[in-house]
């Protein structure tokens, strides 16, 4: 092999300063709740849960409960994944969640949610085919809490907002040098509207804000260390249709804006540092568009069932796969099932099962090769009264 090549992707190794991976349109959940999941993340225009809070709050008005509904669930993340062939420790992870909503009047219905919504991480022992140990390993996480409301102006308008409060966390360490496990705090807001236009056809249509965090800051015998890595703007349209009784089918498309946050992040360093962490993180993320597709059956009184799929180009191209040796957002297509059981008038619970295919990316300038694949599922009790 080239040993010019062979030092590239050393480098790449050693210098890759990367975010972490969640599943998985780039480091964003697809959903927050097992119907979510069940239905791909197509869940803009005909909310079903009080997870509806975190993606499109208009939702909350569209629940049909006479006074609360609770949903409380958790996910199990298995993300397979490799480094120039080189297989990540730490295959597993533990995702809780929870919603609730309140029905005050005939029209204003107020809510909560608090959800895992990106993170992750990657351990390579190794990452390239040289003498040496090139370990890199990254831990982050990215947590919001949601209060909002949604508000019936109409039998065929709603509308809704929330507040979202934002907790991240980031430890970054290679063979050069190591930034331990730190956290910010951080705003935003998602605002949404549903519209019927019949009894058989809706719109739907969510924003959220870009997420703007603290900075994180490292005290190190250089002296500090700084950054800012906030969460991205995100735009969401959906349609939902609804041909018979008992079939639901939505498409929705969104747009998440990763390039103004993960295209280049300035690093603060102190006066005259001449140490190995680079004054910028060029890791090039592009924007991404998804589409998802779910349609739901109701199979009895008791029992619902699900399928979807969904589908976004991966934010990293083959320009900055060594940028992102610690980021391996690179899954296209996803695709999950899912089913909901009625366990009394007012109890339920519902599973949901996600593969992300596998897909893998190779540098442009050297033999790097990043690849991912992901299986999630998730368990969810619904409470609705």
């Amino acid at each position: 092999m080239n040993k010019q090549l062979v030092a590239a992707a050393v480098s790449a190794a050693i210098y890759s300063f990367a975010p972490a991976a969640h599943a998985t349109n780039g480091d964003q959940m697809i959903g927050v709740t097992a119907i979510q999941w069940g239905m791909a993340g197509a869940v803009v225009a005909a909310p079903q849960d009080a997870g509806t809070i975190m993606s499109n709050p208009a939702g909350l008005a569209e629940l049909g409960m006479k006074d609360v509904r609770f949903d409380m669930g958790f996910g199990l993340l298995n993300p397979p994944r490799k480094a120039n062939g080189f297989e990540s420790d730490s295959d597993y992870y533990l995702i809780p969640s929870g919603a609730v909503a309140f029905n005050v009047n005939d029209r204003l219905y107020l809510g909560m949610g608090m959800a895992g919504l990106s993170g992750m991480g990657v351990d390579f022992p190794d990452t390239a085919a040289a003498p040496g140990n090139q370990a890199v390993v990254t831990t982050k996480q990215f947590y919001k809490i949601a209060p909002g409301f949604g508000y019936k102006v109409s039998d065929k308008l709603s509308v809704g907002a929330a507040l979202n409060i934002d907790y991240q966390s980031l430890a970054l360490s290679n063979p050069q040098y190591t930034l331990p496990q730190n956290q910010v705090y951080g705003f935003g807001a998602t605002a949404g509207v549903i519209y019927k236009l019949s009894d058989r056809l809706q719109l739907g249509a969510s924003w959220t804000s870009k997420q703007s965090m603290g900075e994180f800051k490292w005290n190190t015998t250089a002296g500090e260390i700084a950054m800012t890595m906030d969460a991205p703007q995100q735009f969401a349209l959906g349609m939902a249709f609804k041909p018979m009784p008992g079939l639901l089918i939505e498409a929705d498309v969104k747009y998440i804006q990763f390039s103004d946050v993960l295209g280049s992040i300035a690093v603060s360093r102190p006066a005259g540092y001449a140490g190995p962490i680079p004054a910028s993180l060029n890791f090039g993320w592009d924007d991404q568009i998804v589409y998802a597709i779910g349609v739901q059956k109701e199979i009895n009184p008791k029992t619902t069932v699900r399928v979807g799929f969904n589908y976004g180009k991966s934010p990293i191209g083959r320009e900055d796969v060594n940028a992102n040796i610690g980021s391996l957002a690179v899954t296209e297509k996803h695709l999950s099932v899912g089913m909901t059981r009625k366990l009394s008038d007012k109890v339920s619970a519902s599973l949901s099962y996600m593969h992300a295919f596998q897909n893998d990316v190779t540098s442009n300038t050297t033999p790097t090769k990043i690849e991912l694949e992901q299986n999630i599922a998730n368990v969810q009790i619904s409470y609705m009264f």
